[in-house]
């Protein structure tokens, strides 16, 4: 299962969604891969649309080993295996955690604007990334939506990798993912188009999926479409 874009995989992934509709359901978005992919669930299901902030923590010197993540709230999930497999020193733990803690302060104060995050207590949240290949993002994603007070989490990716998504599986109370390709690799062959999501990108998706919440049910536009608005 190959996908044209992150739109056509958040159209594909809304078709396994159709029973989480109605009051009560908020959509939230991993930036930046996973808006564009929300956006599309969000709109058809007719509810709101957050962002729910999360960085990776990486092993110095080596990028592609992730070691866990840091998210909104103060979340902070560490794959204590992988410290020990990479050899990563405690002083090098906490600068890279620091690091990017600073980095996740900025896209929130980018990404929310002075506006206050969705209210969770009680709701079933429905956490959306473009895909899952480690599992520290989707992790600490869900944590802050747990530490928010939502009743029910969800998970859903149009792919993912088998193992990380089932480790996902003691945090999130349901997991939808479309295709769990082995070996899976990455996310990127998955997607013909996978170029990179904009700050602009996300800023312009939630605008409009504000806008969607507060006028009757129309077509959703293209990614494409609604950037293009925004820069004129």
């Amino acid at each position: 299962m190959v996908y044209a874009d992150r739109c056509d995989a958040g159209r594909r992934l809304i078709e396994r969604l159709p029973a989480l509709s109605g009051s009560g359901v908020v959509v939230l978005a991993l930036p930046r891969g996973g808006v564009p992919v929300a956006y599309q669930v969000a709109a058809a299901l007719r509810v709101p649309l957050d962002v729910v902030v999360v960085r990776k923590l990486t092993v110095p010197d080596q990028p592609w080993l992730v070691f866990g993540a840091v998210g909104e709230d103060g979340v902070r999930v560490i794959d204590e295996d992988m410290v020990a497999d990479a050899v990563v020193s405690e002083p090098e733990r906490l600068a890279v955690t620091r690091e990017q803690g600073e980095l996740l302060r900025r896209s929130v104060a980018r990404y929310r604007r002075d506006q206050p995050c969705r209210a969770l207590a009680g709701a079933t949240a429905v956490i959306v990334d473009d895909g899952l290949a480690t599992g520290a993002s989707a992790h600490a994603a869900c944590a802050v939506a747990r530490a928010r007070g939502a009743a029910r989490v969800v998970f859903a990716v149009p792919v993912g990798s088998y193992q990380p998504m089932r480790a996902l599986a003691t945090v999130a109370d349901d997991i939808v993912c479309l295709h769990t390709p082995q070996p899976f690799g990455s996310i990127r062959p998955w997607y013909l188009d996978f170029a990179e999501v904009t700050d602009l990108e996300v800023c312009a998706l939630l605008d409009s999926a504000a806008e969607n919440q507060s006028v009757p049910r129309r077509s959703v536009p293209s990614v494409t479409g609604i950037v293009g608005a925004a820069r004129i």
